[in-house]
């Protein structure tokens, strides 16, 4: 189910978001009336995307998006009066993916929303991808160290590699796994 989170303290301001984000296709908005809601909403929803007003009392929508990048990560779509640099760069570096300054149309916040989403999930594939290649290294340092462990003990580094294999099929273990046993051993 498509979700969307809509913060705003300013209830006309919510119902236009909900009513526009409806028509782009959302199945369930769920409001809140000020960033700590927000918060809390992102972590038991996981919403699809945030569009979040800036001002709002208890806490504002540029430290909320900082905590629900940490907390839940969404696109989050800034809606604002306030256009200056510093709110600008302040968002930025909260990670907020798109800023839409008020008073808005339907026209301008769908692109906003479209830009967001999609910048989101390149930018969550590349954490992935990211992520991945630092296992990836990560274990062939292990095996490379493990290797050199049994070249110690007198085997040629394609003996050392092949016995390493080998336990791995026997046992059915990755040959990471059997790197970190013959590690630990020494």
């Amino acid at each position: 189910m498509k979700t969307a989170l809509v913060v705003d303290d300013e209830p006309l301001i919510r119902r236009q978001v909900t009513e526009t984000l409806e028509k782009y296709g959302f199945e369930r908005i769920v409001e809140a009336g000020n960033g700590e809601e927000a918060v809390n909403l992102a972590v038991a929803i996981r919403p699809l995307l945030v569009v979040m007003d800036v001002l709002m009392p208890v806490l504002d929508g540029i430290r909320a998006a900082e905590k629900i990048g940490r907390q839940a990560p969404a696109p989050i779509v800034l809606l604002t009066g306030t256009a200056d640099a510093e709110t600008v760069e302040r968002a930025r570096l909260a990670g907020v993916m798109s800023y839409v300054v008020k008073p808005f149309r339907a026209e301008q916040l769908l692109p906003a929303v479209d830009l967001a989403i999609h910048h989101f999930m390149e930018v969550s594939s590349l954490r992935e991808e990211v992520e991945s290649l630092r296992e990836t290294l990560e274990a062939r340092k292990k095996i490379e160290k493990a290797k050199g462990i049994l070249i110690q003990k007198g085997m040629s580094e394609p003996e050392a590699y092949r016995k390493m294999q080998k336990m791995a099929m026997d046992k059915r273990k990755s040959l990471r796994e059997v790197a970190d046993a013959i590690l630990m051993i020494g």
